[in-house]
């Protein structure tokens, strides 16, 4: 006779529970399991598992939160409510200073300056209506910036609906200007566009001065973080300065705010002002960085060749084929300004393009248009010329553009910006005008100029020649996959980890390097990549030349680039962080100029998506009995030095390149993410960078010297490496 055991009835809490739970269950069900009192944990939500009985008679399983679960859900539901009282209306300038990156991008370096060009492009517009002449910047000692312009003035009368004075009402309120348009506009062009500039710089100031010069009277108003701290005061202005006239803001950035510390970036915003200067032939501006202790920096900028100079200036170092074509058309209100150039030694374009004086970074109407013609024209003087002899090719637009160098500028009396950082115009008619201006003007030009028809045609078919003759090395590239490890470089060591957001790359110089890399690196997430010599200097070379480079297709394959003006696409990169890690000597820094310059050519957005890192390895390796001290250059060395006694005895080392170092000190000074230094490239100014790239790297060897000679002077000869 078998035995029968029968199990001991369950607890009382348990009991409770389970007759709570069978008799709130929305259907007849059949309990599965129910865990034991030993695997139950305190306050963690439990799941009891039943079986319903489905439409075709199977059990579906269901789960049903047991009465802590319960509890707590009802809690969270409460808690969570939303109400009326759960929404909040934030007064005034509240919202600016609540979401500061809606209105100027961030609250780093690029936000903080974007505080400057907001109240620089409204004196811009003063000058684009025709009432201002000069404006002046100086950024002080105490980290404040002032913008000084001598056109009309803020208005200081009483605003009819506010009831304020205007100043106190564009200051203080969103959304209130002079530039909306219609019959009450006072500008019929203006890049600021939706009356917030100013309101949004008086937000996010920790203080705020206003100086207004007109009707024989000064004007002035304090602020702090967007409210009134006076009224608006006025004084008579002496005779001699009676027809004195223009605005004055001074504003000092909000510590709160900005998450980086407040210094203003002369080169940086030297930049934007030489732009402004280019577009508006008539306008002066200074811009002057005053210092304690130091000699006071003041540069002058005022072109009056306007965007023939523009054009001028970023092919000072390339071998032009002819003189700038400049040309202007004024249609329907719209004015477009255009001028363009081609380079022998150049294998890539430059096109800039600008709106209301706002510089519109992801192009928009008037780019399409402007690529569009041009490459239409070209292809209609092709099809005549004898220098095509296959009069079925047909030039494409990257062809065409091949070592062009061309800004336009349009003025837009209603434009249609993206946001309120305008970085691109999407007025549709904008588009249509362009297209008829290149047309007519170009053509009518290459008729009267032959010889530079000519030499533009050469250009643009020596380029297609280029293309055709990388057509299988491009092919290459574009069939090999870089998920098989056959297609993979054969010195790249690869990472465990298939996942790119956590994976990184360390470009090295030399297999001794790469060696100590290798032994040194976290093989779960680093992968090594080391380099034989000097990669090809793609600034001098065309597109064929770069694609047959073993090292460059060693890049291209390693990294997941893709091909040379396809869109680039993050999800194809193998690893987001590049990382340049090279010997802190002559022979490191070309190696580390010719990679950015080979990245910053070939897939630029991989600056603007933040792929782009340089290491920093220790130059000195300092010992003191047992302890071990990097520094990473002569200011680290002297301050460790300061530290130790008098009559220490200790040795100082100096690397000459990574593979002097041991493995487990790479990983310890170089590789390490909890101890490393790394550097993050991004792109602020493309202009300026185009420059750079071009003068160090371009063939023109007499701008390089020139460049050298006037930097002599601030060099520090100790840290030459001689």
């Amino acid at each position: 006779m078998a035995l029968l055991l029968r199990p001991s009835p369950p607890p009382p809490h348990l009991r409770l529970l389970l007759r709570r739970l069978l008799s709130t269950a929305p259907a007849p069900s059949r309990l599965l399991t129910v865990p034991p009192p030993s695997a139950r944990l305190p306050f963690r939500p439990r799941v009891v598992a039943a079986a319903v009985p489905g439409r075709n008679g199977v059990a579906v399983r269901a789960f049903m939160a047991s009465t802590a679960a319960s509890d707590a859900m009802q809690e969270k539901r409460v808690a969570g409510e939303y109400t009326a009282a759960n929404v909040q209306v934030l007064e005034a300038l509240d919202g600016v200073r609540k979401r500061p990156g809606m209105y100027i991008g961030s609250t780093g370096p690029r936000g903080l300056h974007h505080l400057v060009y907001e109240i620089l492009d409204n004196a811009v517009d003063e000058a684009q209506a025709g009432y201002a002449t000069e404006i002046n910047v100086v950024l002080h000692d105490d980290n404040s910036v002032s913008v000084t312009d001598n056109g009309r003035g803020i208005p200081t009368d009483i605003h009819p609906q506010t009831k304020k004075s205007c100043v106190e009402t564009v200051l203080t309120l969103m959304h209130a200007g002079g530039k909306f348009g219609g019959s009450t506009s006072s500008y019929s062009v203006a890049g600021g566009l939706h009356g917030v500039g100013l309101s949004v710089v008086n937000a996010l100031s920790e203080a705020l001065e206003v100086t207004v010069c007109r009707d024989g009277k000064e004007y002035r108003q304090h602020y702090s973080r967007g409210k009134p701290l006076t009224m608006l005061s006025s004084t008579t202005l002496p005779d001699e300065s009676s027809s004195r006239q223009g605005s004055c803001i001074r504003f000092w950035p909000d510590k709160e705010i900005f998450t980086t510390t407040i210094e203003f970036d002369f080169s940086t915003i030297s930049s934007r002002i030489r732009e402004l200067a280019f577009l508006n032939p008539e306008l002066t501006i200074t811009l002057t960085k005053e210092e304690q202790d130091a000699q006071v920096q003041h540069n002058e900028y005022c072109y009056a060749g306007g965007l023939v100079e523009y054009v001028a200036w970023l092919n000072t170092d390339k071998k032009p084929l002819h003189d700038p074509i400049a040309f202007r058309k004024e249609l329907d209100g719209i004015i477009v300004d255009v001028s363009l150039q081609w380079c022998s030694d150049s294998y890539s374009d430059t096109v800039l393009g600008y709106a209301n004086s706002i510089r519109t970074i992801d192009g928009g109407t008037h780019i399409e248009g402007l690529k569009t013609s041009l490459t239409r024209t070209i292809n209609n003087f092709a099809k005549k010329s004898k220098i095509m002899k296959d009069k079925d090719i047909s030039l494409s637009g990257e062809h065409v553009r091949e070592g062009m160098t061309c800004i336009i500028s349009v003025k837009v009396p209603n434009p249609e910006f993206e946001g309120q950082t305008k970085t691109r115009l999407g007025n549709p008619e904008v588009r249509r005008i362009v297209e008829q201006s290149v047309q007519e003007n170009l053509t009518e030009y290459l008729e009267l100029h032959p010889d530079v028809l000519d030499s533009i045609l050469s250009k643009s078919l020596n380029a297609l020649k280029a293309a055709l003759a990388a057509k299988r090395a491009r092919e290459l590239v574009r069939t090999k996959s870089v998920l098989k490890s056959s297609s993979l470089p054969g010195k790249l060591a690869d990472c465990a980890s298939s996942n790119p957001a956590e994976c990184e790359i360390f470009i090295v110089e030399g297999d001794s390097a790469g060696g100590s890399a290798k032994q040194g690196r976290d093989r779960k997430f680093q992968a090594i990549l080391p380099l034989r010599g000097k990669i090809l200097n793609i600034e001098r070379r065309d597109e064929a030349a770069m694609y047959k480079n073993e090292e460059i297709q060693n890049l291209i394959l390693g990294l997941g680039l893709g091909v040379k003006g396809e869109d680039f696409k993050k999800e194809a990169l193998r690893y987001h962080k590049i990382v340049i890690l090279t010997d802190a000597d002559v022979d490191g820094a070309h190696i580390r100029t010719l990679l950015l310059t080979f990245f910053f050519r070939y897939q630029r957005a991989l600056f603007d998506e933040g792929c782009i890192y340089v290491g920093v390895p220790p130059l000195y390796k300092v010992e003191r009995g047992k302890q071990v001290h990097y520094c990473y250059d002569e200011a680290d060395l002297k301050d460790l030095v300061n530290t130790f006694p008098t009559n220490a005895s200790y040795n100082t080392q100096r690397f000459k390149g990574l593979g002097e170092m041991m493995p487990l000190q790479l990983w310890e000074t170089t590789m390490d993410p909890e101890r490393r230094l790394l550097k993050q490239l991004t792109v602020e100014d493309a202009v300026e960078a185009n420059v750079v790239f071009s003068s160090l790297m371009g063939a023109r060897v007499e701008y390089r010297k020139e460049l050298i000679q006037k930097a002599a002077s601030i060099v520090n000869l100790d840290h030459l490496d001689i």
